[in-house]
Order: structure tokens, then sequence, then C-alpha cells
């Protein structure tokens, strides 16, 4: 496993983003905690996280490539376009999906997809890659998520590729609001 701090990310950037569109599995920050995430679109990776968060079903979010990535994957409402609007942020918006742009084992059943776009600059570089990451918190099931490097669950550290770490995460996972019927915000 890996550490880059971000200049050395920005010295190895391109190598980087082709690890990550070629399935790497990774830890990386966030506006709010540290996620685990991988290319959404491939089925191999996700399965990987699943199996390293020891999550079989629940469904994971992605960081999206752009705006335009949305409109043209998600079901945007006129009262989802106002949500839009306050990303970049700490939200986490759920969507019904116009087809199937992420590996099944995304969303296993569902027709709905979590939505975030960081305030933060791993968006940049998911733009860059211009592929949807998973993006969920870094813990095995009902564990504490990982807020620095020394509470990293061991399993999940033997699992990973690299960690991109910027020191200690303070914050709390994003707000979910569900904007696929009526909007809904669910607290954590």
């Amino acid at each position: 496993m890996r550490i880059l701090n971000f200049e050395e990310l920005n010295l190895e950037k391109q190598s980087i983003i082709d690890s990550i569109i070629n399935g790497a599995v990774f830890i990386h920050p966030t506006d709010t905690i540290y996620g685990i995430g991988c290319n959404a679109e491939l089925s191999k990776a996700v399965r990987k996280v699943r199996q390293l968060k020891a999550r079989a079903t629940n469904p994971f979010s992605v960081i999206a490539p752009s705006f335009d990535w949305i409109k043209e994957n998600c079901i945007v409402t006129k009262e989802a376009e106002e949500w839009l609007e306050k990303l970049p942020g700490p939200y986490t918006l759920i969507f019904k999906l116009k087809n199937n742009c992420v590996a099944k084992e995304v969303n296993p059943g569902l027709n709905t997809l979590g939505i975030r776009i960081p305030n933060h600059w791993i968006r940049k570089l998911v733009a860059e890659a211009d592929v949807p990451v998973v993006t969920t918190s870094v813990n095995r099931v009902n564990e504490d998520y990982m807020t620095s490097l020394e509470d990293l669950d061991s399993g999940i550290k033997a699992g990973i590729d690299f960690v991109l770490y910027e020191g200690k995460k303070e914050g709390k996972p994003s707000k979910i609001i569900d904007l696929t019927e009526t909007i809904k915000i669910i607290e954590r």
C-alpha cells in the first residue's frame, strides 16, 4: 500500500488516474471524511470494496465526474436542480437512474444512485479520470470510520492499492438527500 500526499499525487497524477480507471481500490479524502473507492464501472473493483468493508448489499454512492454526467445518467427533476446547485458540497443526492451507468454491484437491485461532488480537490481528480468513483466510508460494517491512518482497519489496509492522505479528518459523513420521489433528508 502506497501513501501519497497532495504534492506526490500531483507528481504522479497521470499514473494515479490510469490506475483508478483500470480498477485500483484506494482511500481518498473528501470535504467530509475519508472514503474508500474505485472505478464504479468495474464490477471486479466494486466487489473488492464490498469484500473489504464486509458490506453485502447496501448501495454505494459515487463521486460523479461532472454535472453533465449526472444529467446524462440520472433523472433530474426541477426540485432536484435546486439541490444540484448546492454542489460541490457535503451532500449525497439520491437520484433515479435513466440507464445502467455503474456496475450492478454499486447499487444491487436498485434503479437509484447516490451522487456526490465534494467541495474538495478529489472532485477534480475524478473529473480528469472521467469515470464515476465509488465513495463510501472507510470502515467495516458497524465499526467506526477512519479519521486518520492510525485507525485504518488492518483488513482494509491489506486490500487497497494506495491512500491519498492529507492528515486527520474531523468531519462527519455527508447529508443524504433522497430526490427520487418527494424530497427527503435522511439523517445519519
